[in-house]
């Protein structure tokens, strides 16, 4: 278990380093499928140089060298390169092979950068790589607001990531195949059938529909490919639950993984939705409970402009993966944690007012993970919590 740090943690809406103009080189760049549109400002040059080039790290390497080299001509010595492009397609690993080179390398979070409110307003690659060196200049000074940068993952990370992540795409894939093969029945008028028993393949040439018929042979073959389908996708989810039940047991103490145990301590918190919560946001590097929630996306949109006052709803401008697993989460903590006082604050409010109880289930859940966030850094148990024993 480890402990909060009781330092204050930069939240990157800003830069810590002094800026120096005479001895940085600053370029952004818009990144796209087919090529790259880089933008600098080099010292000494007063054009502001802006190359497109292909999707090759080699030919970026060489342009910020050769930028390096005029400014030098012109009697500045480079101290400093940053690097700083949009958070998107192309992941981190342009920012991690920079990095490894000694260039400094920043990710910007897309939706921090301010963008004109014309109702039609201008948009390519060269007016966007002007808004990017806006923000991030301003970002390099030290002033908040221009834009905020993402922390870059190790390739370790991201690869602890894979797991939950897949796991629930292959979920909402086995949702959807059995959506559509009990459509398909009811199609036929068969009503009586489950599709998610195991011998269900082998069952299909005995079904007959209201007026006695078989099911039609290419109905019958869509049938039985969407049960091997469902079967393929059920095997490579046992198959990923255990590799990671295998790998907590095989090292309890590597890296996030006593978090994992920890949570999956808790009623109501199994190994899946303790693995997803430490991976995408309690092993995180947070500055306070307000962050926690703020990276959630369950926080409020406030609308508020002289006498009105209003909230818009959740601001969804956070994880969409933590926030869908903590809302299911809050309503399964409710039965399963009766007794702990989180529940017994949602069952004072909703008392009286019935229906609140889905707009007060998101603070809830923001309530929860809070207190999940605060058992695995400082080891407090929230009031109330039901725990299973150590292993």
């Amino acid at each position: 278990m480890t402990k909060r740090k009781t330092e204050t943690v930069n939240d990157l809406s800003r830069c810590l380093d002094p800026l120096d103009m005479d001895a940085t080189l600053i370029a952004v760049i818009e990144m796209s499928q087919s090529s790259w549109l880089v933008a600098g400002i080099v010292p000494g040059v007063e054009r502001q140089p802006l190359k497109k080039i292909a999707i090759d790290q080699d030919a970026l390497l060489k342009l910020l060298s050769r930028w390096r080299e005029e400014a030098e001509k012109k009697g500045y010595k480079i101290t400093r390169i940053a690097v700083a492009f949009e958070a998107g397609h192309d992941g981190f690993w342009l920012a991690r092979w920079l990095a490894a080179l000694g260039i400094e390398t920043h990710v910007i979070h897309a939706s921090s950068v301010a963008v004109t409110r014309e109702h039609r307003r201008a948009k390519t690659d060269r007016l966007d790589t002007e808004l990017l060196k806006r923000g991030f200049l301003g970002w390099l000074r030290g002033e908040r607001g221009h834009c905020k940068m993402v922390v870059v993952p190790t390739l370790a990370e991201e690869d602890a990531m894979r797991p939950s992540r897949e796991c629930e795409t292959l979920v909402c894939e086995a949702s959807r195949i059995i959506t559509r093969l009990k459509a398909a029945f009811v199609r036929l008028g068969i009503r009586s059938f489950n599709p998610k028993l195991k011998a269900a393949t082998d069952h299909l040439g005995t079904l007959r529909t209201p007026e006695g018929e078989p099911i039609p042979p290419n109905t019958l073959a869509t049938l039985k490919r969407d049960l091997e389908r469902h079967h393929i996708i059920k095997r490579q989810i046992r198959e990923i639950e255990q590799t990671r039940l295998d790998l907590l047991a095989q090292a309890p103490a590597k890296g996030p993984h006593p978090m994992v145990l920890l949570l999956a301590r808790v009623v109501g918190i199994g190994v899946e939705t303790a693995d997803m919560l430490v991976q995408e946001v309690l092993s995180r590097n947070l500055r306070d409970r307000r962050a926690v929630a703020r990276y959630a996306g369950l926080t409020g949109s406030p609308d508020e402009s002289g006498a009105k006052r209003r909230e818009k709803g959740l601001a969804r401008s956070g994880n969409a993966r933590v926030r869908r697993g903590m809302i299911q989460l809050a309503w399964r903590f409710l039965w399963l944690q009766k007794d702990s006082a989180l529940a017994e604050w949602y069952r004072q409010r909703t008392q009286t007012a019935p229906g609140a109880r889905k707009t007060l289930i998101v603070a809830l859940a923001r309530k929860l993970l809070i207190a999940l966030w605060r058992l695995v850094h400082d080891g407090i148990v929230p009031e109330g919590f039901q725990m299973r024993p150590a292993a």
